[in-house]
């Protein structure tokens, strides 16, 4: 495997047809709300979006009367974004290597994007450096449970999931409406013992139920957890409220 190419300066015309302007199933309906729920209200001021894509959250988080950057290293993606919103701010950047000084941000934010990093622990490490004491990491990601497994049907033609492998971490390719991209499975233990490590606090964690969208999607998304919505509080005096 070519660590070098994850394959998303090739898949980036596929993923903009597919995400179009408001997004996919699971972003639309499972976790642009319990995201935005997050947000709202809470006294944010800047943000800073972790591989922020053609840049729908970004364009989100500025609804919302927040000052948003997005940085995305996929020069398609990141000119759709700048394209679709010229007065947004979107940086060519990666997570591991952040171009901003300590605590520049009140809100990060990582919208199913832990699962295409690599060199993920140079990358919660960077996270929490730009953070304001009392700023949030706010992550939506692919469950574990998810990564591990996939959908099968028997001989009845009855759907079932299954997961193997699970504690072994591992990054697969996975092809799907003209798009192939490389993503990391890692057990969740993995991500906890990081994000601990960094010194953030868990203040909020939900596996979200879809709300409305297709009856077949919704039905599954109920038997299994596609996601889970995580907030992080990086430590200081006079913390925002959390829940």
């Amino acid at each position: 495997m070519d660590m070098q190419d994850n394959g998303w300066d090739s898949s980036a015309t596929g993923w903009l047809a597919a995400i179009g302007e408001h997004g996919d199933f699971s972003r639309r309906h499972v976790l642009d709300g319990p995201m935005m729920a997050r947000v709202s209200g809470r006294g944010f001021t800047t943000a800073l979006d972790i591989g922020s894509g053609e840049g729908r959250f970004c364009r989100m988080l500025r609804e919302a009367g927040l000052d948003p950057i997005g940085i995305e290293p996929t020069a398609a993606l990141r000119e759709a974004a700048q394209a679709r919103d010229p007065a947004g701010r979107y940086l060519d950047a990666k997570a591991e290597k952040l171009p901003f000084e300590d605590s520049s941000f009140d809100l990060v934010v990582s919208y199913l994007t832990l699962i295409d990093i690599d060199e993920i622990e140079a990358a919660i490490a960077e996270m929490t450096r730009v953070l304001r004491p009392n700023g949030a990491l706010l992550i939506a990601n692919l469950n574990s449970f998810a990564t591990a497994g996939n959908w099968r049907r028997r001989e009845d033609g009855a759907d079932y999931f299954v997961m193997d492998n699970y504690l072994e971490a591992r990054a697969e390719w996975a092809s799907w409406s003209g798009i192939t991209i490389r993503n990391w499975h890692r057990p969740f233990s993995f991500y906890l013992q990081l994000l601990l490590a960094s010194g953030l606090q868990l203040s909020h964690f939900d596996e979200p139920l879809p709300q409305g969208g297709e009856a077949f999607r919704t039905k599954r998304y109920r038997r299994m957890p596609y996601h889970h919505v995580m907030e992080w509080i990086k430590p200081g005096d006079n913390r925002p409220e959390t829940e």
